[in-house]
C-alpha cells in the first residue's frame, strides 16, 4: 500500500481507573493495588484526565498506518509519527513542532498576534483534510467501547490499543468492499 494524499496524526485520551490516590501522590510499581500503576495526569480544557495518550497516523483514505501509547503528562507536540517525505496534516497543538516530513500543521493564534484571514481559510483547508481521523477515535469510544482501559500496565494497555486498531482495520475494510 502506497500513500497518495498524506497521513493525519492525532491523539486522544485513553482514561483508566485512578483508584483512591490523590492526585499528588505519586503512583509506582510499588503500590500495592490492581488499580492502574503507570497512568499519569493530564488537564485539559480545566478537565483532569487520568490515563494515557493514543497517538495514531492513518491516510487520508482510512487506513490506520500506526499508533503509540504514551502517558497523558506527554504532550501530543513531543510525539512525531511522520517519516521523511510524508505530507503530515496535524491540528494546531503541534504548531511549532518538528516533523520529519512535510509539515501541514494548523496555525494557532499567539499572544498579541491574532490569526488572519488567510491562515484562518488555511486552517479551514487543513480540516477538511483531517476530518477522517476523527472517525477512528469515534469508533474506539462509540462502537468498541474502548476508551476506558482497565488493565493495570502501559504494555498491556498498549497491547489493547493495537488490537483495537487491527479491528478499526477490519471494520473498515468491510466497509469499502460494500
Amino acid at each position: 500500500m502506497k500513500i497518495k494524499e498524506g497521513v493525519i496524526q492525532n491523539a486522544t485520551f485513553i482514561t483508566a481507573e485512578p483508584g483512591h490516590q490523590r492526585v499528588n501522590e505519586p503512583r509506582g510499581p510499588e503500590a500495592k493495588t490492581r488499580r492502574n500503576k503507570e497512568g499519569e495526569w493530564a488537564k485539559k480544557g480545566g478537565k483532569s484526565h487520568y490515563g494515557y495518550k493514543l497517538h495514531s497516523k492513518m491516510d487520508i483514505d482510512y487506513d490506520n498506518k500506526g499508533n503509540r501509547n504514551h502517558p497523558c503528562s506527554v504532550h501530543d507536540s513531543q510525539i512525531d509519527l511522520s517519516k521523511p517525505g510524508e505530507v503530515t496534516y496535524r491540528d494546531s497543538v503541534y504548531f511549532g513542532a518538528s516533523c520529519k516530513g512535510f509539515n501541514v500543521t494548523m496555525n494557532r493564534a499567539t499572544r498579541s498576534h491574532p490569526l488572519s484571514i488567510r491562515k484562518k481559510l488555511q486552517n479551514k483547508r487543513i480540516t477538511r483534510k483531517r476530518a477522517p481521523g476523527e472517525r477512528l477515535y469515534a469508533v474506539i469510544k462509540n462502537i468498541f467501547k474502548s476508551g476506558h482501559v482497565k488493565v493495570t500496565k502501559t504494555l498491556r494497555t498498549h497491547t489493547k490499543n493495537i488490537f483495537t486498531c487491527f479491528c478499526y482495520n477490519l471494520l473498515q475494510l468491510n466497509t469499502l468492499k460494500q
